[in-house]
Protein backbone atom coordinates (compact mmCIF):
# COMPACT_ATOMS: atom_id res chain seq x y z
CA UNK A 1 0.00 0.00 0.00
CA UNK A 2 1.11 3.71 -0.89
CA UNK A 3 2.05 5.90 1.93
CA UNK A 4 -0.30 8.89 2.58
CA UNK A 5 1.13 12.42 0.86
CA UNK A 6 1.44 14.08 4.86
CA UNK A 7 4.21 11.64 6.30
CA UNK A 8 5.17 12.12 9.76
CA UNK A 9 8.87 11.17 11.55
CA UNK A 10 10.59 11.41 15.18
CA UNK A 11 13.76 11.14 17.07
CA UNK A 12 13.23 9.21 20.32
CA UNK A 13 15.15 8.71 23.13
CA UNK A 14 15.55 10.22 26.70
CA UNK A 15 16.23 12.29 27.40
CA UNK A 16 15.34 14.19 24.21
CA UNK A 17 14.70 17.83 25.07
CA UNK A 18 18.22 18.89 23.99
CA UNK A 19 18.05 17.24 20.49
CA UNK A 20 18.78 19.36 17.27
CA UNK A 21 17.44 16.49 14.70
CA UNK A 22 14.06 18.19 14.76
CA UNK A 23 15.75 21.28 13.67
CA UNK A 24 17.95 19.37 10.94
CA UNK A 25 15.44 17.08 9.40
CA UNK A 26 13.48 20.27 9.12
CA UNK A 27 15.20 21.90 7.20
CA UNK A 28 16.21 19.06 4.88
CA UNK A 29 12.04 18.26 4.40
CA UNK A 30 11.95 21.82 3.01
CA UNK A 31 14.42 21.83 1.01
CA UNK A 32 13.77 18.68 -0.55
CA UNK A 33 9.91 19.77 -1.05
CA UNK A 34 8.43 16.91 0.77
CA UNK A 35 5.67 16.61 3.12
CA UNK A 36 7.14 15.22 6.35
CA UNK A 37 6.56 16.75 9.92
CA UNK A 38 9.61 15.71 12.66
CA UNK A 39 8.95 15.74 16.24
CA UNK A 40 11.00 14.19 19.24
CA UNK A 41 9.20 11.99 21.66
CA UNK A 42 10.04 10.74 25.12
CA UNK A 43 10.37 7.37 25.07
CA UNK A 44 12.01 4.08 27.50
CA UNK A 45 12.90 0.49 26.43
CA UNK A 46 9.67 -0.64 27.83
CA UNK A 47 8.04 1.64 25.24
CA UNK A 48 9.74 -0.40 22.40
CA UNK A 49 6.51 -3.07 21.60
CA UNK A 50 3.91 -0.52 21.32
CA UNK A 51 6.01 1.84 19.87
CA UNK A 52 6.54 -0.53 17.14
CA UNK A 53 2.75 -1.37 17.01
CA UNK A 54 2.28 2.69 16.59
CA UNK A 55 4.60 2.67 13.70
CA UNK A 56 2.62 -0.48 11.99
CA UNK A 57 -1.45 1.05 12.90
CA UNK A 58 -0.93 4.56 11.86
CA UNK A 59 0.21 5.03 8.08
CA UNK A 60 1.09 8.43 8.17
CA UNK A 61 5.17 6.79 9.70
CA UNK A 62 8.10 7.21 7.86
CA UNK A 63 10.44 6.57 10.45
CA UNK A 64 12.23 6.89 13.69
CA UNK A 65 15.72 8.65 14.46
CA UNK A 66 16.91 6.46 17.41
CA UNK A 67 18.87 7.64 20.60
CA UNK A 68 19.90 6.24 23.94
CA UNK A 69 18.38 4.10 25.44
CA UNK A 70 16.54 2.90 22.79
CA UNK A 71 19.65 1.88 19.94
CA UNK A 72 19.32 -1.92 21.73
CA UNK A 73 15.52 -2.22 22.52
CA UNK A 74 13.87 -1.61 19.34
CA UNK A 75 15.97 -4.28 17.09
CA UNK A 76 13.82 -7.04 18.34
CA UNK A 77 10.60 -5.30 16.68
CA UNK A 78 12.44 -4.98 13.49
CA UNK A 79 10.76 -7.18 10.50
CA UNK A 80 14.15 -6.67 9.34
CA UNK A 81 17.71 -5.24 9.88
CA UNK A 82 20.70 -4.43 7.14
CA UNK A 83 23.80 -6.14 7.74
CA UNK A 84 25.67 -3.75 9.70
CA UNK A 85 22.64 -3.86 12.14
CA UNK A 86 22.78 -7.73 12.21
CA UNK A 87 26.85 -6.99 13.26
CA UNK A 88 26.64 -4.04 15.52
CA UNK A 89 23.55 -5.01 17.62
CA UNK A 90 22.32 -1.42 17.90
CA UNK A 91 20.44 0.57 15.09
CA UNK A 92 19.76 4.29 15.39
CA UNK A 93 17.29 4.51 12.98
CA UNK A 94 13.60 2.61 12.07
CA UNK A 95 12.76 3.13 8.28
CA UNK A 96 8.72 2.34 8.03
CA UNK A 97 8.63 1.10 4.67
CA UNK A 98 4.18 0.76 3.23
CA UNK A 99 4.36 -2.60 1.20
CA UNK A 100 1.47 -3.98 -0.83
CA UNK A 101 1.46 -6.52 2.41
CA UNK A 102 1.66 -3.99 4.89
CA UNK A 103 3.90 -2.18 6.80
CA UNK A 104 7.50 -3.26 7.37
CA UNK A 105 10.09 -2.16 9.80
CA UNK A 106 13.93 -1.70 9.17
CA UNK A 107 16.72 -1.09 11.27
CA UNK A 108 19.50 1.02 9.70
CA UNK A 109 22.74 2.37 11.26
CA UNK A 110 23.72 5.55 10.46
CA UNK A 111 25.78 6.44 13.14
CA UNK A 112 28.87 4.87 11.30
CA UNK A 113 28.37 6.95 8.23
CA UNK A 114 28.11 10.09 11.19
CA UNK A 115 31.60 9.21 12.64
CA UNK A 116 33.51 8.25 9.38
CA UNK A 117 32.09 11.36 7.48
CA UNK A 118 33.38 13.21 10.99
CA UNK A 119 36.53 12.02 11.44
CA UNK A 120 37.64 13.18 7.96
CA UNK A 121 40.95 11.70 8.45
CA UNK A 122 43.36 12.90 5.54
CA UNK A 123 44.49 10.52 2.90
CA UNK A 124 47.78 9.68 3.08
CA UNK A 125 47.42 10.20 6.83
CA UNK A 126 48.36 7.68 9.77
CA UNK A 127 45.39 5.16 10.29
CA UNK A 128 46.81 2.53 12.52
CA UNK A 129 45.07 3.30 16.08
CA UNK A 130 42.18 4.38 16.73
CA UNK A 131 41.42 5.62 20.47
CA UNK A 132 37.09 4.82 21.65
CA UNK A 133 36.16 6.00 25.12
CA UNK A 134 33.15 3.95 25.79
CA UNK A 135 31.93 0.92 25.07
CA UNK A 136 28.08 0.91 24.36
CA UNK A 137 26.43 1.31 21.17
CA UNK A 138 27.56 4.49 20.08
CA UNK A 139 31.39 2.86 20.43
CA UNK A 140 29.88 0.01 18.37
CA UNK A 141 29.29 2.28 15.14
CA UNK A 142 33.34 3.54 15.84
CA UNK A 143 34.28 0.06 15.56
CA UNK A 144 32.47 -0.29 12.34
CA UNK A 145 33.57 2.95 11.11
CA UNK A 146 37.24 2.23 12.36
CA UNK A 147 37.35 -0.78 10.24
CA UNK A 148 35.94 1.29 7.13
CA UNK A 149 38.34 4.09 7.84
CA UNK A 150 41.45 1.33 7.66
CA UNK A 151 42.49 1.31 11.21
CA UNK A 152 44.86 -1.80 12.08
CA UNK A 153 43.84 -1.70 15.99
CA UNK A 154 41.08 0.06 18.58
CA UNK A 155 41.87 0.99 22.10
CA UNK A 156 38.75 0.94 24.52
CA UNK A 157 38.90 3.82 26.97
CA UNK A 158 36.95 2.34 29.88
CA UNK A 159 36.50 2.68 33.73
CA UNK A 160 34.86 -1.40 33.84
CA UNK A 161 37.02 -3.52 31.48
CA UNK A 162 34.41 -6.10 31.61
CA UNK A 163 31.69 -4.12 30.22
CA UNK A 164 33.91 -3.29 27.35
CA UNK A 165 33.99 -7.26 26.33
CA UNK A 166 31.00 -6.77 23.65
CA UNK A 167 33.02 -3.76 22.01
CA UNK A 168 36.48 -5.66 22.14
CA UNK A 169 34.74 -9.22 20.39
CA UNK A 170 32.76 -6.95 17.91
CA UNK A 171 36.33 -5.23 17.05
CA UNK A 172 38.03 -8.68 16.77
CA UNK A 173 35.28 -9.59 14.54
CA UNK A 174 36.35 -6.59 12.36
CA UNK A 175 39.95 -7.52 11.99
CA UNK A 176 40.98 -5.33 14.52
CA UNK A 177 43.76 -5.44 16.79
CA UNK A 178 42.27 -4.50 20.57
CA UNK A 179 42.88 -3.39 23.48
CA UNK A 180 40.81 -2.32 26.87
CA UNK A 181 42.46 0.48 28.83
CA UNK A 182 42.05 2.92 32.13
CA UNK A 183 42.13 6.18 31.68
CA UNK A 184 45.15 6.78 33.36
CA UNK A 185 46.95 4.20 31.19
CA UNK A 186 45.96 5.33 27.76
CA UNK A 187 46.37 9.39 28.91
CA UNK A 188 50.44 8.27 29.10
CA UNK A 189 50.62 7.55 25.51
CA UNK A 190 48.15 10.12 23.73
CA UNK A 191 50.91 10.37 21.50
CA UNK A 192 50.28 6.86 19.90
CA UNK A 193 46.73 7.47 18.61
CA UNK A 194 46.03 8.89 14.86
CA UNK A 195 42.28 9.77 15.90
CA UNK A 196 40.16 9.37 18.49
CA UNK A 197 36.34 8.94 19.57
CA UNK A 198 34.74 9.79 22.31
CA UNK A 199 31.32 8.00 22.46
CA UNK A 200 30.36 9.32 26.11
CA UNK A 201 27.03 10.78 27.17
CA UNK A 202 27.01 14.57 27.54
CA UNK A 203 29.19 15.45 30.74
CA UNK A 204 30.31 12.08 31.37
CA UNK A 205 33.91 12.57 30.23
CA UNK A 206 34.43 16.13 32.32
CA UNK A 207 36.12 14.03 35.39
CA UNK A 208 38.45 12.06 32.91
CA UNK A 209 39.89 15.07 31.44
CA UNK A 210 42.81 15.25 34.13
CA UNK A 211 43.95 11.92 33.80
CA UNK A 212 43.22 11.74 29.94
CA UNK A 213 45.02 14.63 29.11
CA UNK A 214 48.31 13.60 31.22
CA UNK A 215 50.38 13.81 28.01
CA UNK A 216 49.28 15.20 24.64
CA UNK A 217 48.15 14.15 21.52
CA UNK A 218 50.14 14.52 18.21
CA UNK A 219 49.83 18.11 16.30
CA UNK A 220 46.33 17.85 14.90
CA UNK A 221 44.92 14.66 15.76
CA UNK A 222 41.34 14.62 15.30
CA UNK A 223 39.15 13.98 18.25
CA UNK A 224 35.34 13.79 17.87
CA UNK A 225 33.47 14.05 20.63
CA UNK A 226 29.80 12.71 19.68
CA UNK A 227 28.22 14.71 22.45
CA UNK A 228 27.62 17.93 21.35
CA UNK A 229 25.27 19.64 23.97
CA UNK A 230 26.73 21.22 25.82
CA UNK A 231 29.68 22.52 23.27
CA UNK A 232 32.45 22.90 23.46
CA UNK A 233 33.05 19.89 25.77
CA UNK A 234 35.59 20.00 29.00
CA UNK A 235 37.10 16.80 27.01
CA UNK A 236 37.27 19.14 23.79
CA UNK A 237 38.35 22.12 25.33
CA UNK A 238 41.02 20.28 26.94
CA UNK A 239 42.12 18.33 23.43
CA UNK A 240 42.52 21.27 21.66
CA UNK A 241 44.23 23.21 24.22
CA UNK A 242 46.85 19.94 24.07
CA UNK A 243 47.46 20.79 20.27
CA UNK A 244 44.85 18.53 18.72
CA UNK A 245 42.50 18.81 16.14
CA UNK A 246 38.47 18.76 17.59
CA UNK A 247 35.81 17.71 15.94
CA UNK A 248 32.31 19.48 16.46
CA UNK A 249 29.81 16.11 18.02
CA UNK A 250 27.32 18.33 15.92
CA UNK A 251 29.09 17.45 12.62
CA UNK A 252 28.10 13.69 13.94
CA UNK A 253 25.00 14.68 14.25
CA UNK A 254 24.21 15.95 10.61
CA UNK A 255 26.21 13.02 8.57
CA UNK A 256 24.09 10.61 10.00
CA UNK A 257 21.00 12.37 9.60
CA UNK A 258 21.56 13.39 6.20
CA UNK A 259 21.18 9.43 5.79
CA UNK A 260 18.39 9.42 7.52
CA UNK A 261 16.44 12.36 5.69
CA UNK A 262 17.29 10.76 2.58
CA UNK A 263 16.33 7.10 3.68
CA UNK A 264 12.89 8.85 5.06
CA UNK A 265 12.04 11.12 1.72
CA UNK A 266 12.79 8.42 -0.37
CA UNK A 267 15.00 10.71 -1.98
CA UNK A 268 17.94 9.60 -3.99
CA UNK A 269 21.94 9.60 -3.09
CA UNK A 270 22.11 12.64 -5.94
CA UNK A 271 20.70 15.04 -2.85
CA UNK A 272 22.65 14.19 -0.71
CA UNK A 273 25.01 17.28 -1.22
CA UNK A 274 21.50 19.69 -0.84
CA UNK A 275 20.54 17.88 2.01
CA UNK A 276 23.99 18.10 3.84
CA UNK A 277 24.37 22.35 3.10
CA UNK A 278 21.15 22.87 4.63
CA UNK A 279 21.68 20.75 7.70
CA UNK A 280 24.75 22.69 8.09
CA UNK A 281 22.86 26.01 8.02
CA UNK A 282 20.31 25.16 9.97
CA UNK A 283 23.14 24.46 13.17
CA UNK A 284 25.89 27.17 12.10
CA UNK A 285 28.32 24.25 10.69
CA UNK A 286 30.29 25.13 8.27
CA UNK A 287 29.17 23.57 4.67
CA UNK A 288 31.58 20.84 3.98
CA UNK A 289 30.25 20.62 0.31
CA UNK A 290 29.35 22.49 -2.58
Amino acid sequence: MPAPSHRRAAVIGNPIGHSKSPVLHAAAYAALGVDIAYDALVADPQDAPDLAARLRDDDSWAGLSCTMPMKSALVPEMDEVSDRVARLGVLNTVIVRHTARGVRLIGENTDVDGIVRSLEVEPGSARNRLAILGAGGTAAAAVAAAAQLGFAAVDFIVRDAGRAASAVDLAVGFGLETRTLDVAAAGGQLSRYDAAVSTLPPRAADALVPALLVSAPRAGTPLLDVAYDPWPSALALAWDAAGGRVVDGLSMLVHQAVEQALLFSGRAEDDRELVTNVMCDAVGLPRPLG
